[in-house]
């Protein structure tokens, strides 16, 4: 009987508040830890919070089978010690074959990620075999018939543009317009989006007596206006967002989607790291949620709706550079929330007695509950 109630409750439950417990947005998923939950438990957890895009660095198949049958769609990523090597085609459809053929019947692969910020990175050798690679990905997709349902790209820091603000003057380094411009062509033909990591954070960090927290925060704020428009930006992202795109319409395109693969704010960080703090972080990923879940566009497109995923799920332990770099996740390995987001999941453990199943529904429904207090 206390089965069938709990199983009534949820039902009751999980119906009213999935809209207002979603994120509404995508997560990255990284795994540079030795203490992370298995595939899948991360696959419940991410159930309960009804999160259903994940960007993985990888194409590990431990995740890509525990979430097999579900509702998430995966990005994947080829690393970009790979580059040179999926120069050549037959060396592409290999990886195709081994890392997408055997999952994608039954879990959701839509994009691929060939290298991650490889323009401006610290690799100068690296950019000349990236849109060669991205080509070569592509078109064994299409020999094997798989192009409609997987699109390729390539994720970029800021590093790649010369100017930022105003946004209207937004472009791109002119040491690396050789490179871009190709890859501007590429996703017009193929119908896929221009990826770009972008922190506010590292604005904040690098000058805290100039820059305005609370503009970076989506905080109230007495905003900036670009003298050339006369649109005021209440927001360091969105401001980012339009540089990017006026930097693609000056190489001659308006045919190609931005989107952001990677933004999130660090809980904790070294002595010389300001505004890495848990509040700031909360502060920071529940305003930016509350944003995407309006349907905001930017001012300079707010018919364009923002697409994002957040960095990240997981903080991650063995992530090399500052203390920074090991604490942007949303949960604790143990899946203990860092901050409150306004959403409520769980872990689950992997072997349950009836009685402590009964528990974990009663749980499960409390937790609903107070996800949807906390939200009002």
């Amino acid at each position: 009987m206390a089965a069938i109630l709990c199983t009534l409750l949820l039902l009751i439950f999980s119906r009213s508040f999935t809209s207002t417990l979603s994120l509404g947005v995508g997560i990255n998923y990284g795994q540079i830890a030795n203490n992370l939950p298995t595939p899948s438990h991360v696959s419940a957890l991410l159930e309960s919070l009804n999160i259903s895009r994940v960007k993985l660095y990888d194409a590990d198949p431990n995740v890509l089978t525990a979430f097999a049958n579900t509702n998430v769609e995966f990005i994947i990523g080829l690393g970009n010690e790979y580059l040179q090597k999926m120069q050549d085609p037959q060396q592409a459809q290999i990886w195709i074959q081994q890392k997408v053929q055997p999952h994608i019947s039954q879990t959701r692969i839509t994009c691929i990620t060939v290298g991650n910020e490889v323009l401006g990175g610290v690799d100068p050798q690296l950019p000349p075999y990236l849109v060669p690679a991205m080509k070569s990905m592509y078109q064994a997709l299409v020999n094997l018939g798989l192009n409609s349902q997987v699109y390729v790209t390539t994720a970029h820091s800021l590093q790649i543009l010369k100017t930022s603000f105003p946004p209207s003057n937004g472009a791109f380094r002119d040491d690396l317009v050789q490179y871009i411009q190709p890859i501007l062509a590429f996703h017009a033909m193929s119908n896929s989006p221009f990826l770009i990591n972008a922190y506010p954070y590292f604005a904040y960090k690098s000058d805290p007596k100039n820059v305005q927290i609370e503009y970076l925060l989506f905080e109230p704020n007495s905003g900036t206006v670009d003298p050339n428009t006369n649109l005021k930006y209440d927001n360091m992202l969105y401001a980012q967002i339009d540089a990017v795109y006026s930097g693609i319409k000056a190489l001659g395109h308006s045919d190609v989607q931005v989107r952001i693969s990677e933004t999130g704010w660090p809980s904790k960080g070294d002595v010389d790291e300001p505004g890495a703090t848990v509040e700031n972080a909360g502060i920071y990923n529940r305003n930016l949620l509350q944003r995407m879940q309006a349907g905001q566009g930017t001012p300079a497109h707010p018919s364009q709706r923002i697409d994002i995923y957040v960095f990240a799920l997981f903080n991650e332990n063995m992530k090399p550079g500052p203390t920074s770099e090991r604490n942007y996740g949303l949960y604790y390995p143990d899946g203990t929330p860092v901050y409150n987001l306004g959403v409520q999941g769980y872990l689950p453990r992997i072997d349950y007695s009836s009685s402590a199943k009964n528990a974990l529904c009663i749980f499960r429904v409390l937790v609903l509950l107070l996800g949807s207090s906390l939200i009002a």
